[in-house]
């Protein structure tokens, strides 16, 4: 069976930025996902499209086609007393390449990374992590099977490309947490 939409597909992995591996699915622990649901980057899944169970690849992803290309209007300089709980300023965050889960303007979490530390403010990049990077994938398609038609959010619902009623929507990835539980590999 080959790899097309809406099959249910595992892959063990591993992910390379500029040489250095950053992240790899754990031994015995592929990663599971549902083609074409929007679950995976798009160049990821365009790279393993008509593959088969026990074929291996290699394949490059673009920015355009990954994360995104870098945006520094994704920066900001946030007030210090941002950073403050009951009161009290939490330097712990205040230490550049920290993640910080913030609220945006729509009350949505974001995470932002700390840049630089002011006297009175924080900048923020708010930036994904791998926004304008080139990524490697080394892959290794351990099984390719008929989706059962269940979200994998665990809402109970039957769909293929709708969004899921978890609130993700689509908008995470392999590498991103996610609460209602549609990514299957944490960070």
């Amino acid at each position: 069976m080959k790899i097309e939409k809406n099959k249910a597909v595992a892959v063990d992995y591993v992910l390379t930025v500029e040489g250095q591996q950053i992240d790899a699915s754990p031994e015995g622990a592929p990663l599971e996902y549902v083609h074409g649901a929007h679950m995976m980057i798009p160049g990821f899944e365009k790279g393993l499209e008509g593959l088969e169970a026990g074929q291996e690849t290699e394949f490059d992803v673009s920015p355009e086609e990954g994360y995104g290309v870098y945006n520094p209007q994704h920066k900001f300089d946030i007030p210090k007393s941002s950073f403050e709980v009951n009161g009290v300023l939490r330097e712990d965050l205040l230490v550049p390449g920290t993640v910080v889960p913030m609220h945006n303007s729509s009350g949505q979490i974001v995470q932002g990374t700390v840049a630089a530390v002011g006297e009175d403010t924080v900048t923020m990049d708010f930036n994904h992590m791998l926004a304008g990077k080139t990524l490697h994938f080394k892959v290794k398609v351990v099984s390719v099977k008929e989706h059962d038609g269940e979200c994998s959010c665990g809402c109970g619902h039957h769909h293929h490309d709708e969004d899921c009623d978890c609130g993700c929507h689509g908008d995470h990835h392999h590498d991103e947490d996610c609460e209602c539980g549609c990514c299957h590999h944490d960070k």
